[in-house]
């Protein structure tokens, strides 16, 4: 048993000799390159590049109210406004991810439709869009 592990051991020390061997011998000469003269690079040809500026629909005045909650699940905003406001007005939503307009057509107060939204009350109206608390509500 002994004889034929130090066959195999002397046979892989052979092969590696070999593998070092021609190792040694793929050695790469590289031919010096001739420097010609140094072409101008060619001009590239330059992007267009168009800026699409976000031009907000409504220049808004002073904030008429601002949102409180958001229910998710049935797209309802909680809103408190500075002034009276009836059914039917424009708001317009705006806030960091926010801005949208939309017609106030179902406003509640404790769950009862109401035709005005009073000063300082709050008062929940169905959006058509997400809102986030804190989000300015204005008059357009």
């Amino acid at each position: 048993m002994k004889k034929k592990i130090v066959k195999k051991v002397k046979k892989a020390k052979k092969v590696l000799k070999r593998k070092m061997v021609s190792r040694k011998r793929k050695i790469v000469v590289r031919k010096p390159v001739k420097k010609s003269a140094k072409k101008a690079p060619k001009a590239k040809a330059k992007k267009k590049v168009e800026i699409k500026k976000t031009v907000r629909a409504v220049s808004p005045s002073k904030p008429i109210g601002e949102v409180t909650h958001f229910f998710t699940e049935i797209g309802v905003a909680i809103v408190v406004f500075k002034q009276n406001i009836p059914a039917g007005t424009l708001l317009y939503f705006r806030g960091a991810t926010t801005d949208f307009k939309q017609l106030a057509d179902s406003m509640q107060l404790d769950h009862v439709p109401v035709a005005v939204a009073k000063k300082g009350k709050q008062v929940g109206i169905k959006v058509k869009s997400r809102v986030r608390e804190g989000d300015k509500v204005h008059k357009v």
